[in-house]
């Protein structure tokens, strides 16, 4: 697990790259649908990230008074 980790935190994105090259070879418009999917899931997994932070320092909050 210590090789598998950082060598799947450096191939994923490069492998989403690709995909998206290869997919504005195929059809731009492709392309342009797997970005935009794509980016609202990032958009969707930051704002889920986003809210547990939040309701963890809130927690911490009440749990220090």
């Amino acid at each position: 697990m210590k090789i598998a980790k950082p060598m799947l935190l450096i191939t994923t994105p490069i492998g989403v790259l690709g995909g998206l090259r290869e997919a504005y070879r195929f059809n731009p418009g492709l392309a342009f649908l797997m970005f935009a999917l794509i980016a609202f899931i990032s958009a969707a997994v930051a704002m889920l990230v986003m809210t547990i932070h939040k309701e963890q320092a809130e927690q911490a909050a009440k749990a220090s008074k």
